[in-house]
């Protein structure tokens, strides 16, 4: 019994360490849904225990349920780098989308590997969608940028 206790344990650690390129870290899935919106690491790693331990990661990216979708692309470094710029500088990127220039936006152009003045237009033109009101998070706004980019 301790052998198969250990064996999860282990199981787990991979399959979190797997999951740490997405946007929240745990991909999408059951786990994933149901500890949204909570931080740190004992929810991250329940969420991607759940998704590997039931398969609802495997079985939603399939299905298209439990917020997968199977269109997705695996991506990594680029979404994660917005990500985390947004996370650090979502003010600022509001006020630059929103007059259509700024350092934000040519810093984002340039993680993007776009040229500046196509992203500062892209993200005036779509501030209303990437901005809907006050209550926006860092991840909703890096969706909202890939959306918008993607369209």
């Amino acid at each position: 019994m301790k052998k198969l206790y250990l064996l999860s344990v282990a199981c787990a650690a991979l399959l979190a360490a797997n999951n740490a390129q997405a946007i929240d870290s745990t991909g999408c899935g059951l786990g994933s849904m149901a500890w949204r919106g909570q931080s740190g690491m004992a929810p991250q790693i329940l969420a991607v225990t759940t998704n590997g331990l039931f398969g609802t990661q495997t079985f939603g990216i399939t299905f298209g349920t439990s917020g997968c979708d199977p269109n997705g692309r695996v991506s990594g470094g680029t979404q994660k780098m917005v990500f985390n710029f947004i996370e650090n500088n979502m003010e600022q990127y509001a006020l630059d989308a929103s007059r259509g220039e700024g350092e934000t936006l040519d810093t984002l152009a340039g993680i993007l590997n776009m040229d500046r003045a196509e992203f500062a237009k892209k993200s005036q033109q779509h501030f209303a969608a990437i901005f809907p009101d006050s209550n926006v998070d860092a991840i909703y706004v890096t969706q909202q940028i890939f959306a918008m980019l993607k369209a």
